[in-house]
């Protein structure tokens, strides 16, 4: 019967506009949850079969839920290092828990980046998702795969120890007066009748006093301080621009070397008319023209290395003597580079728009901790919604991908920002007058059909 239909008719408007509340409710409940994504209950009629001709029966309406997981929301700068926004498509993958994580474990999809650092040294979000990332390999690379997400592990930022950078590269600025020093035993050491500049320095009573020594510090394998030097004698009997010189290690009991107290190397230096350094002809490291370097086997190793006691690993020094000059002013440095460093403990946090976070050392040091994936959808819309404002895949979604950041179409990261929710308040609160006057409407329908059965039924008194 008609009536009948229209009373079910009138259900169906109730509960359709019910669902439209609830969405239109979560929606302004969450205007403020980072990177939410809006709801909508979108009406579609029922159409039911007309089994007599002229007579009408109402077939009702349905509510469909539309997620508009795709859409983008604004990014909005943050005062933390760790809080990450995903600036184009994709979505952060994450956990339910850091330590122990295996392959049975659920991996979920968010795009809410309010990470901190918890109590384990895991980044994890607001909801209590852990971020998901390719640890750095041992060679500096990342085992990156699109489809595999156990090759992915929760990040960790804390428990990664002290870092030590063993010094490989020394740069010197200098110069050497070119009036040298008139030296007694200048003429004695190149006839080497007396002892080394190294001897000198080992103990001032004897060996030849140099005209002019360069000290540098070293760090070892361990982190310990190592300080070379490296001492020039004018040769007065040359053309003016030859220059005897020697490279030791102070104290020499550091050094296990098998010629004169801590000297690992004995040569000249030259320098060309101009006053610049020729290495061309410089013999002081090994035959002329040899790279300028400091070889130091380890300890235990064959000499020249480092003295037994100390235990320590093997080091080759490239030492960058560009800017050594010979000009007839004062001898003096200028600056000394060197690229080694202490041990030292994280102080901070950084992540890059790849992806990339590193942890940042008191000693300057920065190393690589893990790259962030970007898993993305061809349709992200089909997600489906689970808590703490994360989304697992559907057939509806498609097939995943993980991507760097930033790489074949994947979103690029977004440090020191979040994403806010993309809920428009005044059009929520439009959609919410809408749905009550719909809602009205519809119990309208059911009172009405409601007095017409009956005023039927009063058709037998």
């Amino acid at each position: 019967m008609s009536i009948n239909s229209a009373l079910l008719s009138g259900v169906s408007g109730l509960v359709a506009n019910s669902s439209a509340l609830a969405a239109i409710s979560d929606n302004i409940a969450n205007v403020n949850t980072v990177a939410y994504k809006r709801n909508q209950v979108n009406f579609a009629n029922v159409v039911t079969a007309q089994a007599v001709k002229g007579k009408y029966s109402a077939g009702g309406v349905q509510g469909i839920t539309r997620q508009f997981v795709s859409q983008q929301g604004l990014i909005q700068s943050s005062g933390s290092a760790t809080d990450l926004a995903i600036s184009g498509d994709g979505f952060f993958v994450v956990a339910e828990r850091g330590a122990g994580l295996t392959a049975s474990d659920s991996r979920t999809f968010t795009r809410q980046g309010s990470f901190s650092v918890d109590a384990d040294g895991y980044l994890v979000n607001d909801s209590g998702l852990y971020l998901q990332g390719w640890p750095v390999q041992s060679d500096g690379s990342y085992n990156v795969n699109p489809s595999d997400l156990t090759l992915m592990n929760s990040i960790n930022v804390k428990n990664l120890g002290a870092a030590v950078a063993p010094t490989s590269e020394i740069g010197v600025s200098a110069n050497l007066n070119a009036a040298g020093v008139v030296s007694a035993g200048e003429a004695a050491y190149v006839n080497n009748t007396v002892a080394s500049m190294a001897d000198y320095a080992d103990d001032p009573t004897t060996g030849t006093r140099p005209d002019f020594v360069i000290e540098m510090n070293v760090t070892d394998s361990q982190g310990g301080a190592r300080k070379v030097a490296v001492s020039f004698l004018k040769d007065n009997a040359a053309t003016g621009n030859v220059w005897h010189a020697e490279i030791y290690g102070i104290p020499a009991s550091d050094y296990d070397v098998a010629g004169r107290p801590g000297q690992l190397a004995r040569g000249q230096v030259m320098f060309n008319n101009d006053g610049s350094i020729n290495l061309t002809n410089t013999t002081l490291f090994g035959a002329a023209g040899a790279t300028p370097q400091i070889v130091l086997n380890a300890s235990g190793g064959a000499q020249p290395n480092f003295a037994d006691s100390l235990g320590i690993g093997a080091q080759t020094i490239d030492l960058d003597l560009t800017k050594v000059t010979q000009y007839a002013k004062t001898s003096t440095v200028n600056a000394i580079s060197n690229n080694g460093a202490g041990v030292g403990n994280i102080v901070a946090i950084e992540v890059d728009e790849d992806g990339i976070i590193s942890a940042i050392y008191d000693n300057s040091q920065i190393r690589e901790v893990a790259k962030i994936g970007v898993a993305t959808f061809p349709n992200a819309d089909g997600l489906a919604q689970v808590s703490g404002n994360a989304y697992r895949p559907t057939l509806a979604a498609g097939e995943m991908t993980v991507k760097e950041a930033g790489v074949g179409g994947a979103g690029k990261i977004s440090p020191s920002s979040l994403e806010a929710s993309t809920v428009d308040l005044s059009a929520e609160f439009t959609g919410l007058i809408q749905t009550q006057k719909a809602y009205s409407a519809s119990s309208k329908i059911i009172t009405t059909a409601d007095q017409m059965l009956e005023e039927l039924i009063n058709i037998k008194r």
